[in-house]
């Protein structure tokens, strides 16, 4: 995975699909506040067990708006996806983004746990769920899908702990890794 950083160009956001800025004016206390906001769409993250090879799946991908903090931009994160299709569940959404992520095929899912994110800025929803899977379940690469480049990586159970150490992994995984390490390591399998 590469990024051509001479391509690089930063410009305003005008009709955006996936975030719209707003202010917001209110009395606090008897005192007028104002607040800046980036509405964005809710979303799905899905922790992913492979139980043949004692190995959480997570995927690794370039987030621009980190490369901005760090020049370097990749993330380690849980498989996830937005909440932009009102025709179906957060549980099909779930299962959609582990197959074109990940390549697994899931018939089930178990919400762990439902959160607001990024509370300073947009104050998105994010349901994480949980999902046990074996080998024969992989029917694709994953990857993603359209312009989408997600490189699907597997962690050794006892491989978490240090894993936690990495200074480019998301909350989300952060909170999931101690979950599995709380709730499920030595129950599995």
């Amino acid at each position: 995975m590469a990024i051509d950083k001479s391509s690089i160009k930063l410009y305003d956001c005008k009709d955006s699909k996936y975030i719209q800025v707003k202010q917001m004016s209110y009395i606090e206390n008897g005192i007028h506040k104002t607040w800046d906001i980036a509405s964005s769409h809710d979303s799905v993250s899905i922790l992913i067990y492979n139980k043949d090879n004692d190995s959480i799946i997570i995927v690794k991908q370039f987030r621009p708006a980190v490369f901005l903090k760090n020049n370097d931009g990749y993330m380690y994160e849980l498989c996830a996806g937005l909440v932009d299709k009102t025709n179906k569940s957060i549980e099909q959404i779930a299962k959609e983004e582990v197959l074109e992520e990940c390549g697994y095929k899931v018939e089930s899912i178990t919400k762990i746990a439902q959160f607001y994110s990024s509370v300073g800025t947009s104050g998105s929803k994010q349901n994480v769920f949980y999902t046990e899977v074996d080998n024969n379940q992989k029917i694709t690469n994953g990857g993603g899908i359209d312009d989408e480049y997600i490189e699907v990586i597997e962690v050794k159970v006892n491989q978490m702990q240090d894993f936690l150490k990495l200074d480019n992994i998301t909350p989300a995984l952060g909170f999931s890794f101690m979950w599995f390490l709380s709730n499920k390591q030595g129950k599995t399998k």
